[in-house]
């Protein structure tokens, strides 16, 4: 299994716009229709890697649980499907239904999204405050596949409360661990 960190993206960094097809509804969804009052995590996933299959639980009890508090949720795969076909945006609805996401899973076809946001791995995390400055990027905890450690999403949860009660987010963050993200080959 394949160990990619996250990027980390410099925080204060203004969310890159997109405009991407949900898999799940068919409609395209831009940043700012899915953008949160009071912040907004944007998700890269798919639906293949065992690093995603181990937190798409507690991804799901995270959105439930603060999609009432003001934050917007979405989930992005930019994943290569000509060489992944388990990652189509077919297989993503499905993936998406069974797994019971209560936000949007999008298709970054191009994978410029996945290049504006710097993202590495699969799953890689982050958080924007209500202005849209990146304000938590990251894990979703300590919890990985094989390590013996529950998914409670503590790490994520954390910032979230902050932004929530307009504190300041600890800036001592760790960088998601995962899949590589499956680019084209040019």
């Amino acid at each position: 299994m394949a160990r990619t960190p996250s990027n980390m993206m410099p925080l204060g960094t203004k969310a890159p716009d997109f405009n991407l097809p949900d898999t799940i509804s068919g409609t395209s969804l831009t940043l700012n229709e899915l953008s949160g009052s009071a912040g907004t995590v944007v998700m890269f996933i798919c639906n293949h890697c065992p690093f995603v299959k181990h937190v798409n639980a507690g991804i799901v009890a995270l959105a439930r649980d603060y999609k009432g508090k003001g934050i917007g949720f979405v989930a992005i795969s930019s994943n290569d499907v000509e060489n992944y076909p388990q990652d189509s945006p077919e297989l993503m609805k499905e993936n998406a239904l069974q797994e019971g996401f209560t936000f949007p899973y999008l298709y970054d076809e191009s994978q410029e999204v996945a290049t504006a946001y710097d993202a590495a791995c699969t799953p890689d995390f982050y958080l924007f405050d209500a202005e849209l400055q990146l304000v938590y990027r990251g894990q979703l905890d300590d919890s990985r596949p094989e390590n013996g450690i529950a998914v409670t999403a503590t790490d994520m949860r954390n910032a979230l409360d902050a932004v929530i009660s307009g504190k300041q987010v600890d800036s001592h963050q760790k960088p998601s661990i995962g899949c590589n993200i499956k680019w084209k080959v040019a």
